[in-house]
């Protein structure tokens, strides 16, 4: 399986078993697109040439590039053959390494189209006391096999809201990591309304990555990312931002790990503003994910929004082609290693490696399950842990998602968001077409970033 594609005026061809990713020029790239492997014959096909040469092109050259194209298929960099689906068989459970704590389900702003009903994820607002904060890190420890690096990560709600918990929670877990031979990350993800000097000192001491949430532009953030007295709080959380990024990266460069992440929705489809925005504002590490919703909602991304959102990805892409100060997340691919196996045949891990656990105990395969009762897998305050829900999950990996066999994008994305394929599919095993359609963008505009 093969994907050409032009973007900032070249010409690439990604194969997709293999991996590799060739720069064309706009003759091979053509006869490439007419050509069906193998390519056995040793001379190129003669209507191919045919048809070509009535186009303009030269037929010498074509012959030239022919031959070309065939060695590489005969070394294993075109017209490869699926070596993966091999091992989608024997797919088995694995030992959690990561787990999401929602110390919080409350928060202190309305964004208009949070996916956690503005903070309680429809289950009533409520703050995760220590002790169950506590048997979640046990949870974690029990269930993590010989893995020696464990994750957690501080979620919401707005977690900050509920800071006690989180310095405790990393206390706890600091004390146990001798004895059980494991080693803790810790992670936040916050809106920043209650930043202030004691909680940045402590984030860039003991949270080895920092999520913040700015959606761009003073207006845009202030539009969806509202208090609940309706006021807008761009002007609250950037200060904040900029003082605990810049005493990060003071503290140590090379560990200076953090995203401003936004969210882009109908309302701001010129979202590479935002993001270059967000960057003059001295931020460098960002992220814009899409706001992909219920259609219902007058701000919520429709595939009639396409065009003018693959338009957008290519502005952005022109745009950080010379701004190098920049690392967009969706734009970062491995394109020499890549990812693993496994990575490749389900990207998430939810419900197996990753889970999140409620202010009540109860636990969800991810952060974005929770609310959902038919996915609740267990509590950690029993110990119950449904190994059902777990195995369902482990099929979900793309090759048992038909509409994921036949993408050429199908290794960088695993099969898309399990929890978004049960919210708007109805099942594991079908993934949202505007989310593939706007994936696939992404990757062949990274893939042009990194040629440049």
């Amino acid at each position: 399986m093969i994907h050409t594609f032009q973007n900032m005026g070249r010409y690439f061809c990604v194969d997709t078993n293999s991996g590799a990713v060739h720069e064309l020029d706009k003759p091979a790239c053509t006869l490439l697109e007419r050509l069906t492997p193998p390519l056995n014959a040793e001379e190129c096909p003669a209507d191919v040439l045919a048809e070509l040469e009535l186009g303009g092109f030269d037929r010498a050259e074509l012959c030239e590039i022919y031959t070309e194209l065939r060695e590489l298929e005969q070394s294993g960099q075109l017209f490869t053959s699926d070596e993966c689906e091999a091992f989608a068989a024997s797919l088995r459970p694995a030992p959690l390494k990561s787990m999401c704590l929602n110390v919080a389900h409350d928060c202190n702003l309305r964004c208009a189209y949070c996916f956690a009903a503005q903070g309680d994820f429809g289950t009533g607002r409520e703050l995760m006391p220590l002790a169950t904060a506590k048997a979640a890190v046990d949870f974690l420890l029990a269930h993590s096999g010989n893995r020696r690096n464990l994750e957690l990560d501080f979620f919401g709600g707005e977690p900050l809201m509920n800071w006690s918990v989180v310095v405790d929670t990393v206390a706890y877990a600091r004390s146990l990591e001798p004895a059980n031979g494991k080693n803790f990350r810790f992670t936040i993800t916050t809106n920043g309304l209650l930043l202030d000097d004691e909680k940045i000192a402590f984030i860039n001491l003991e949270m080895a990555n920092v999520v913040l949430s700015l959606d761009g532009r003073r207006h845009v953030h202030d539009d969806m990312r509202p208090t609940p007295n309706g006021h807008g709080s761009y002007d609250l959380v950037v200060p904040q931002y900029q003082k605990l990024v810049a005493e990060r990266q003071l503290q140590d460069p090379d560990r200076s790990e953090y995203y401003v992440r936004g969210t882009f929705t109908r309302k701001n489809l010129n979202f590479a503003q935002d993001v270059l925005h967000m960057a003059d504002l001295g931020f460098r590490k960002l992220s814009m994910e899409p706001a992909v919703l219920e259609e219902a909602l007058p701000f919520a991304l429709r595939e009639a929004d396409l065009p003018a959102i693959l338009a957008e990805y290519d502005r952005l892409t022109e745009q950080l082609a010379t701004r190098r100060d920049i690392d967009f997340f969706h734009f970062m691919l491995d394109l020499g290693q890549g990812p693993c196996v496994l990575k490749r045949l389900r990207g998430c891990s939810c419900g197996n490696e990753y889970c999140a656990v409620t202010p009540n105990g109860d636990i969800y395969p991810c952060h974005q399950f929770v609310g959902l009762e038919d996915w609740r897998m267990g509590s950690v305050h029993t110990g119950a842990w449904d190994a059902q829900k777990q195995a369902e999950l482990v099929r979900a990996h793309l090759y048992n998602k038909p509409e994921c066999r036949e993408c050429w994008a199908k290794f960088y994305c695993g099969g898309g968001c399990n929890a978004a394929n049960v919210l708007y599919r109805g099942t594991l095993f079908k993934p949202t077409p505007l989310s593939c359609e706007l994936e696939r963008k992404r990757v062949e505009c990274a893939i042009a970033l990194a040629a440049c």
